[in-house]
């Protein structure tokens, strides 16, 4: 976790007037229109609410707690939320309604909290998203995003069951299809053509597929899996995703930085 500034000296609480940009509204009032998600961040969320003078309110749903904190900053409506089964950090919300550019929202939270994009874990808009708007200090940062799948990545491989509950090879193949999804295909793009190029795999699969070939070479075991056929899946799709970010960092390397 990344640590925050403390509030600046002639911040008020955000639920008053007076030098703080962030001002807070209850989650009673703010309640009504649908959110998108924008970012995950490596910062608690006490310590964002201590940096911006937020009160956290906290509600539950069927799943367990979540605590939540409503404010308006640079015209954006945010919502900072970290429920019981989240992984670590805080995740940030906004409303479709304000700035749509994605990396202005961002640049305008980050420059509140003090901190840069090395505070995004991972974000919805992904890599190639223009940063020309954060300040110019943070610049040399601009290709982090794809640090931050690298430590999704991490993350997930370590602590499957915390994302995704009882593991199983079609929950962890549609968790990570979902984040690829949400992050613009940064996570998992040219899997499948790397699959098909290093081991054979059907070029006509999806990537899922695919890998359930590699995997079980004598054909896909009959439904229901058994709890050790969905571990072989699961240990072997891991291990082909290892060997395919190797790829892709081997290839990063070889490419001589422009500027």
């Amino acid at each position: 976790m990344i640590d925050l500034p403390d509030p600046e000296a002639d911040w008020a609480p955000a639920t008053s007037s007076g030098g703080n940009p962030a001002r807070q509204c209850s989650m009673f009032q703010a309640a009504t229109e649908p959110l998108v998600s924008l970012a995950l961040l490596a910062v608690d969320l006490d310590s964002v609410a201590r940096r911006l003078r937020l009160t956290i309110e906290e509600s539950w749903d069927g799943h367990g707690v979540v605590r939540a904190a409503f404010f308006t900053l640079g015209g954006t409506d945010f919502v900072v939320t970290h429920h019981e089964r989240d992984p670590s950090g805080t995740c940030v919300w906004v409303r479709k309604s304000g700035p749509v550019d994605p990396a202005a929202r961002t640049a305008v939270l980050l420059t509140a909290l003090g901190v840069g994009v090395e505070a995004v874990s991972y974000s919805t808009w992904g890599v190639g998203t223009d940063l020309s708007q954060l300040p110019a200090a943070w610049r040399r940062h601009r290709n982090r995003p794809v640090d931050s799948h690298q430590r999704f990545w991490e993350n997930f491989r370590k602590r499957t069951g915390m994302y995704v509950g009882r593991v199983t090879y079609d929950g962890v193949t549609t968790y990570l299809n979902g984040y690829d999804h949400a992050c613009g295909g940064a996570l998992l793009d040219g899997l499948r053509e790397w699959l098909a190029d290093t081991h054979q795999a059907g070029q006509n699969l999806i990537w899922r597929a695919q890998v359930v070939q590699v995997v079980f070479p004598e054909g896909r075991p009959a439904e229901p899996w058994s709890e050790d056929e969905h571990r072989q899946a699961v240990a072997g799709l891991f291990a082909l995703l290892e060997g395919f970010f190797e790829h892709l960092a081997s290839r990063h390397d070889a490419t001589p930085e422009t500027r």
